[in-house]
Order: structure tokens, then C-alpha cells, then sequence
């Protein structure tokens, strides 16, 4: 049975988004520090870098290098920094994760491989030598509805124990009993992090230690406070945040992520609304229906304190 502390990357961890600027879209990095900064005082334990909420399918390999570095810096030891080296080519996904290594981030989130749909042995194989090419900590992330595939509980429990530093994963199942099954019975120092906002409550009630999340881009703080009283035992006060929050994390999703999260960020003056093709931003009506949403969580709310 997994335990449920979080010692190595935190209960918060951020999946950001990266910031574009001009015509040709090129990585903002004044726009970049200003962001890591605000994450950091809002309750983000660990960042993830060129993620799938940082657009990573559109960034250029140099850019994600790039991208980490800058990161690592402005960060300056005050947290995590985990970079997204997933991708559905074995070798591929093997040379990003050394060379985030060598740069000096703190974990790899790996995606499990998309559009070739391998089997559960094909999984085993591709995590098995990611793992064995690094000794860098590894998230394994399984989010069907974005790969085609799931994890099956089984595929992940014989990775979490042949692989010490295979040490946890960002399940987006939504499935419960999925991540019970798994908590139930994998190594004591494997971890489960929800990879849906909406489900963060839920997860941690079956073994989940934290969220690799979205929302923590607006209400870091808030998401914080929620595992924090689940963990201290004050469940209403849990549930109640869980209510209050599920407005904006469902929200959230109302176009492809990261759309409405970067337009959110572009009216706190954190970076632009921009995205690289083939997503692009929100039409003027779902702007003003995101209007509306956001002005319920306006910092200056108590409910939302």
C-alpha cells in the first residue's frame, strides 16, 4: 500500500503553460519569469515544463531545451522542476529525458505513447528503458483519452516495482477505481497524482498525494488549502473548497487546454492569450462566458480565501 505524503515533488504540482509573443509566436520569456514567479507564491510545489499544457507537440526540441534551462533558473532552487520528455518514439523519449538530466531538472513526466496504441508488454518495454537510460525520478502519465491507451493497473504495478526510479504517476483515468487498485498495491514509495483538477479531491480520498494541475495557474493557493485540510482531517472545509472550485475546473476545459487558461492568465498581465497553431484562442462569445466565470474567483471573494 502507497503512501500518501508527497516528499518528493509536493502535493501542487503546476503543468505550465508557455508563453508565446509576436507574429511568429516565439517563446516569451519576460512573460516566462513573470509567470514562475506568480506560481511560486501561489502555493506550485513543482512545475512541469513543455508538458501538454505547455504545448510541447508544437515546440521545437531546441525550443523545450531552451525552455528548461531558463526555467531551472529562474526557479533557483525554490522548487521543482520536471520536464515533459514523453513522446511516442522509445528512442526519442530516452534521449530528452538524459539530456533533461544533464540540464539539471528534478524529474521527467512521460506520456504514454500516442497514435501507435502499443500493448500493455509494448508499455512495459518503452517505460523499462526510458528508466534504465536515467536516473532521473520518472512520473509515468496516463491520460487515455489524449494517448488511445490506458495503463492497466497491472502494467503500472510491475514498472513501480522493478524500477526504483519509476516513482509515481499522473493518472487522467478519472477512473477511481483504477488509482485504488493502484494504491492498494503498489510499493509503499510510489505515488499517485490526480492529473484532473475535478478529480483531485476524489484521488486523494484513495491514496493520492497531490494534483499535477492546470487550475493552479488562477487558484494555486485555494488547490493547496484543499489537500491541505483533507490531510489535516477538516473533510467539509475540503469539501467545500472541492464545490466551490469545480465551477473553474470544469470551465477550464470548455475549449482545448490550454486556451482558456492562457487567456485567464493574459488578463492578470502573465503572459499573452497566444497559442501555436492548430489551437487557437477563444471566439469573443466564449470570452465573455470565461468573464463571467473568473469574476467569481476574484482573489478579493472570502469564499475563495
Amino acid at each position: 500500500m502507497i503512501k500518501n505524503d508527497a516528499p518528493l515533488f509536493g502535493r501542487v504540482i503546476t503543468a505550465m503553460v508557455t508563453p508565446f509573443k509576436g507574429s511568429e509566436h516565439e517563446i516569451d520569456y519576460a512573460a516566462l519569469e513573470k509567470l514562475v514567479e506568480h506560481l511560486l507564491a501561489t502555493g506550485t510545489s513543482a512545475i512541469v515544463v513543455a508538458g501538454t499544457t505547455g504545448e510541447s507537440p508544437t515546440l521545437e526540441d531546441s525550443e523545450k531545451k531552451d525552455l528548461l534551462k531558463a526555467t531551472i533558473k529562474l526557479v533557483n532552487g525554490r522548487a521543482k522542476v520536471i520536464m515533459g520528455t514523453g513522446s511516442n518514439i522509445t528512442a526519442k523519449s530516452i534521449k530528452a529525458t538524459k539530456e533533461a538530466e544533464a540540464l539539471g531538472a528534478d524529474g521527467a513526466l512521460v506520456v504514454a505513447p500516442y497514435y501507435n496504441k502499443p500493448s500493455q508488454a509494448g508499455l512495459l518495454a518503452h517505460f523499462g528503458a526510458i528508466a534504465e537510460a536515467s536516473d532521473l525520478p520518472i512520473i509515468m502519465y496516463n491520460i487515455p483519452g489524449r494517448t488511445g491507451i490506458n495503463m492497466a493497473v497491472e502494467t503500472i504495478l510491475e514498472l513501480a516495482d522493478k524500477y526504483k526510479n519509476i516513482v509515481a504517476v499522473k493518472d487522467s483515468t478519472g477512473n477511481v477505481d483504477q488509482a485504488s487498485d493502484i494504491a492498494a498495491k503498489a510499493p509503499e514509495t510510489f505515488r499517485i497524482y490526480s492529473g484532473d483538477d475535478n478529480m483531485t479531491l476524489p484521488f486523494l480520498s484513495v491514496g493520492a498525494c497531490g494534483v499535477i494541475s492546470v487550475a493552479s495557474h488562477l487558484v494555486g493557493e485555494e488547490i493547496k488549502s484543499m489537500a491541505d485540510k483533507f490531510f489535516a482531517g477538516n473533510l467539509d472545509q475540503a469539501r467545500s473548497l472541492h464545490y466551490r472550485l469545480m465551477p473553474l475546473f470544469k470551465g477550464l476545459f470548455a475549449a482545448p487546454n490550454p486556451t482558456c487558461v492562457k487567456y485567464a492568465l493574459s488578463l492578470k498581465g502573465l503572459g499573452s492569450e497566444d497559442l501555436r497553431l492548430p489551437l487557437v484562442p477563444l471566439s469573443e462569445a466564449q470570452k465573455a462566458t470565461m468573464n463571467s466565470l473568473l469574476s467569481q474567483y476574484d482573489k478579493a471573494t472570502p469564499a475563495c480565501k
